[in-house]
Parts: C-alpha cells; structure tokens; sequence
C-alpha cells in the first residue's frame, strides 16, 4: 500500500489552532532523559528525529506542576524557570522539520513516592497506592487551588519554551485522575461524590492553564476510559467526563488511555500478549460523544492498523509510541509505500518499558540508535572493506547490517537452513510469534544493503583464513549446558530442545526456571497445551520474575492458572536419578532448609548457557581483524545482542 492510498492517515487535521499534517501522534511516554530536573539535549534529539521521520504531532513526557510531585528521579521539573532553555532547544528542534509539538502537563499525585521529594504525598483522599504503598496527605482545598495554580504557572513556561500546545495528563497517573475515579476520592466536599463534584479540579486546570497559554496554542486532556480496578471509572463516566471537558469551549481536543499506572499498568503498555487496538473501544465511545478531534491509542504496530482504525471511524489521530521508538522514520516510509521496510515493534517491552522501570533512559530492543541519537557516530573509513560475519542471530544480523548500511561489502554465513537463532525458536511459541519481528526486520535490512546471506553453510576457520577477508564478525550464539546434577539422564533436557523437537516430554513435567524470564514460563505453557501436567520451579521468589517488568507477569498468571501450571518458588534441585522409569529429584526447599523428593516423568531446564566461542579461540592470530558480538561473548538477552552487532559493524 503506498502512501498516496492511505485515505484518512495522511490527511491534515485541524486540532484548535494547529494543523496536523498527518493522523499519526508520537505521544507521552517517559524516558528518564531529565538531567536534575532539566530538559536534555537527548530530549532534544530523540523527539527532532520522530519529526524528521514524519510524526504528524509530538507530545513530550509529563512536566511537574508542583514540588510535592516527584515520583521517580529523572522527572522534568517543569515549575522551575530553569526548564525553560531546555524547551527552547526541544522545540526548535521539532520546529526545524515543521512538525508541531505538545507538552504533557502532570502531577501524579498518589501515586508517587516522598523518596525524592522528602514531602508528604498529595492526593485526594488518603488512599495508598498498591505499588508504591505509601499513605498519601489528603489535600486542603487551598492546596487544590496551589495544585491548579501550579499547572497554570508551568503552561506557561511550556508557552515561553516554544511549544505549540498542552496536554493535560488526567488518565492513567494522575491526581486528577485520582479526584475522577471513585476509588480514590472519598471526599464529601465540594471536590467528591457527585462526577461533577469529582471533576471540578480538572475544569479548574483547563481554566488555568488556558488563561496562561491564551488563544493560539492547543490544549488537549487525556482521559483514562476504564480503569479496570474495583469501584473505579469506567467508560460510561469517562464519556460524561469527556461532554464536560468539551462544554467548557476551551479544550481543542481528546487524548485516550486505558488502566491505571500500578494496579493495572499491564494494560497500558500492552505486552505482545495483548491484542493489537484492544483500546480503540474507549476512544470510539469518546468521539461518537463529542465534536472535537479524539486520539486513540492500543499497540498500533503498522500504519495499516492505523489507516484502519480511521477508517472504522475509532478515531480522528492514531497515537504511535513504541512504533515510532522502534523506528523513527516509521512515517516517512509509509507515506514513500515503503511500509515493510518499517522496523515493526515487537511490543516486548524489554527496552522500554522494562528500562524505565529499572531507572535507566529509555532504549529499544531493536533500534540500537534510540536514546542516542544525540550521539554521533564515528565516519566510516576511508575505503570499504570486505567482512564476513559467522551467525544468523540478531547479533550477526545487526552486525551486518550496520556493516553494509556503512559502505562495506558484507558476507554472512548460517549454518542453520535459517537465519534467527535463538529467537527463531522462543517465537515458535504461538504466544511469542511476535518476537520473530526482530529477526524478519534485520533480515529485511541485509538484504536491502546488499548482504550476501548464505545459509546452511558452516564457516570454519579454514573456511575464513582462505577468504582473506579484511575483518570477521564472530555471532555464535551460545549452547545448552546440563546443570551439574543432571547425571546424563535422557529425560533431563534443555528448553531448547523441546523447541526445537529433539525432545517430546509428556506426563508430569518439572520445568526449571533459573533464568526468571520467557525461557521456563513460555515453554511451561506449550508443554501443558500438549496435555502435560506441568510444574514449574524456581530459586526465585516469583515464577518468571522479570516478566514483571514487562508487563507480562498477570497476563501469564492468568493463562497458568487456566493450564493448571502449579507454580513453585524458593527451590532448588540437588540432585536427580532414575527409579522405576521415573526422574526422582531431590529438591531444597531453602525458606526452611528442607529436602524432598519430586517424582516424574521429564525436567525441562531453563539454565544459564556456555558461549560458543570455539571459532573465536581458533582465529587467534588471525591476519584481519576479529570482532565478537552477542552469546558468543558471554549468554545474554538478545537487546545485548544487537547492541554489539551495532557495534562491530560500527567498529569495522
């Protein structure tokens, strides 16, 4: 599908006083990019490069409103004039591809943590949050009107930074949010019970901060459609919300989002086990509701997700995050007809979502550039060099990739009829499918450069010493080693050999999670969808532990409960031996430092790995250069792998 056949996406759109050129939003999303409270230049450059590729609008992270508001450490502390530099540097940057850009204003309320601040939480009823766990104040009405105040105040250092409009953070962290749901305001005064009551602040902002900003600049407000928590807002008082918002004349239009930032943050940045546009929903009733522009939202991979969501009349702009994260020229290539050539997200969370929530700048698992971009890389060489690069995984193929992108005549080998690796066989799973995106996309840019692939050919290191290359890219992988006390048994395998079919378990099956991640959980449920009767251990405190920072810990809880997957924590395997045609385990219970055995049929392991160096070690002394990338160095996850590809290919 060209460009020039997507009816709705491309077409300009009026929002107040500002033209969109096309339907599709960057929208708020952090990044942990602040440096002490200031807008950065790697603000600056990671939002210009989503304008350089075509984002119709751009609405940066949230900025503070008031002292009392600092939940996590690289906020923007918008309340200090100091911000305003900053803004000018965002904005002109934006400006210089003429693209419009929003600043998200938000105070999140009670759900935030006194850590940084060393201030009482503000919210509108002392109600905790279940993730930070910390009572907050319940507000005076002459702190409600030093809240409102404080938006206004920031609206307009976001006016004197250049931006073209405000958006109102009202949704999914937010103590505006908090004053809506009737989960969290129990107030009886003028500021609780009724939803006009609950409302009253948010209309107060909108006055506020439209007073400070004046006529000729937009101002939007982001409404949450469906908490889904007990006793909380749901769609039907979202849309009265919405009528409100509109009746005041002063909003220019509508943002949308689902969940709420702790109990039900899962929902929000939807792991690939969520269906694509599973929020459209809330928009659709939104607009059916108001005149003004709506904005929906949902895991919006490509632009034909979003031309269609258009055209079924969802909404009137597409919010795109994590697509555009992945690739921020994904709107020049659609509009060029170029759309399989976008760097489609994988929706994994890794990178993204899972480095905010361990306090690191935002990256992607995929786009070695993202949060980078203020970075420049070095110039290539002087002349191009021919490089061979061993592995068909993610780190050879960036390595590749990025080689060939940089001038250099690029040949790799794959000794597997097909290239991918490790990834090829985790998305093999039909509830990882997505995940194979990563290996579809790099493959798709090698061939696009000019990478001679050759698969089902070993390279050896006679093979290579005989080309006389000028550098080889070493990415081969790593392989499956038997945990200590395993003895040899037969029916003690590898996850990695139930994916690739080398082993067929069946009956009662324990699988070992010593990786806490995909590996244990993922195949735990193939196995039960095979009629095993699955349990699953781990040393850990939690199954599958860093899936909680991908959002996929409740959504796999769910589905193993509904498999009858018996999940085990706090254990750890001593020993095993065979009786009677069955793996008898002795198992540490280390909570209480007992020992029991486990009788079945087949253990599944899911243990650290040994790299596969073999080849590195034998072109020691080599005539040309050699690099390693990915397992081959030491068994990562696979965003380690494409950073070193990028890397080597950058080093060449």
């Amino acid at each position: 599908m060209s460009g020039g056949r997507y009816k709705y996406l491309f077409s300009p759109l009026q929002v107040g006083p500002v033209v969109v050129r096309n339907r599709i939003v960057f929208s708020a999303h952090l990044t942990n990019y602040a440096q002490d409270g200031l807008p950065s230049e790697q603000h600056a450059e990671y939002y210009a490069a989503r304008a350089a590729g075509g984002a119709g609008l751009i609405i940066t992270e949230e900025h503070s409103t008031h002292v009392t508001d600092w939940p996590y450490e690289k906020l923007i502390h918008g309340f200090h004039r100091s911000v305003i530099p900053g803004y000018k540097r965002i904005t002109d940057a934006v400006h210089a591809h003429g693209t419009p850009i929003f600043a998200q204003l938000n105070h999140n309320g009670g759900q935030a943590s006194s850590m940084y601040s060393r201030l009482p939480v503000w919210a509108p009823s002392p109600v905790p949050d279940p993730m930070f766990r910390e009572v907050p104040k319940g507000i005076d009405v002459h702190e409600i009107a030093e809240v409102v105040a404080g938006y206004g105040t920031v609206a307009g250092h976001c006016a004197e930074g250049g931006f073209d409009g405000i958006e109102l953070q009202c949704s999914h962290s937010s103590i505006v949010r908090g004053f809506l749901s009737p989960a969290t305001n129990k107030r009886t005064d003028a500021y609780g019970g009724s939803l006009a009551n609950r409302a009253r602040i948010l209309l107060e902002i909108i006055g506020a901060v439209r007073e400070a900003i004046g006529p000729n600049r937009a101002l939007g407000v982001r409404l949450c459609g469906d908490e889904l928590i007990e006793g909380g807002t749901t769609i039907d008082e979202a849309v009265e919300v919405a009528k409100l918002v509109e009746a005041t004349g002063k909003v220019d239009y509508i943002n949308t989002s689902i969940g709420v930032a702790t109990s039900t943050l899962f929902m929000i940045e939807a792991s690939m086990a969520i269906p694509p546009g599973y929020a459209l929903f809330i928009s659709n009733a939104i607009r059916e509701a108001v005149r003004i522009p709506v904005i929906g939202v949902g895991r919006i991979k490509d632009p034909v997700q979003a031309e269609r969501a258009l055209a079924e009349g969802h909404a009137d702009l597409i919010g795109v995050v994590r697509g555009q994260i992945a690739d921020a020229d994904f709107v020049a290539k659609a509009r060029a007809g170029h759309a399989t050539e976008i760097r489609t997200c994988l929706s994994c969370n890794q990178e993204c979502v899972g480095r905010m929530g361990l306090n690191r700048w935002l990256g992607c698992i995929e786009n070695p550039r993202t949060g980078k971009e203020s970075v420049p890389l070095p110039m290539p060489g002087p002349r191009p060099k021919r490089v061979l690069v061993v592995g068909g995984g993610p780190a050879g193929l960036q390595a590749a990739s990025t080689a060939a992108q940089r001038g250099h005549h690029v040949t790799l080998f794959e000794r597997g009829e097909h290239t991918g690796g490790q990834v090829a066989l985790a998305a093999s799973i039909p509830s990882r499918a997505e995940f194979l995106d990563v290996v579809r996309n790099l493959l798709a840019e090698c061939q696009r450069y000019g990478v001679d692939v050759k698969t089902g050919a070993e390279a050896s290191a006679e093979l290579l010493r005989g080309e006389s290359p000028d550098a080889v890219v070493l990415a081969t992988g790593a392989k499956p080693q038997a945990p200590y006390w395993a003895g040899g048994l037969e029916r003690v395998v590898d996850v990695r050999d139930v994916l690739d079919g080398r082993a067929t378990p069946s009956g009662e099956v324990f699988v070992l999670d010593d990786l806490g991640f995909h590996q244990a959980t993922s195949v735990a449920e193939l196995l039960a969808d095979r009629g095993c009767r699955v349990r699953l251990s781990t040393s850990g405190m939690v199954v599958g532990q860093d899936l909680g920072i991908t959002l996929d810990m409740e959504t796999f809880n769910v589905r193993a409960h509904a498999k009858g997957i018996a999940q085990h924590t706090d254990e750890v395997v001593l020993g095993a031996s065979e009786e009677d045609g069955r793996i008898v385990l002795q198992v540490l219970t280390h909570t209480t430092g007992v020992t029991n055995e486990v009788r079945c049929d087949w253990v599944v392991c899911a243990t650290h790995q040994a790299p596969e160096d073999a080849l590195w070690h034998e072109l020691k002394g080599a005539p040309f250069e050699v690099y390693r990338a990915g397992d081959c160095v030491t068994p990562r996850r696979a965003h380690s792998a494409v950073i070193e590809g990028h890397r080597a290919g950058v080093a060449l």
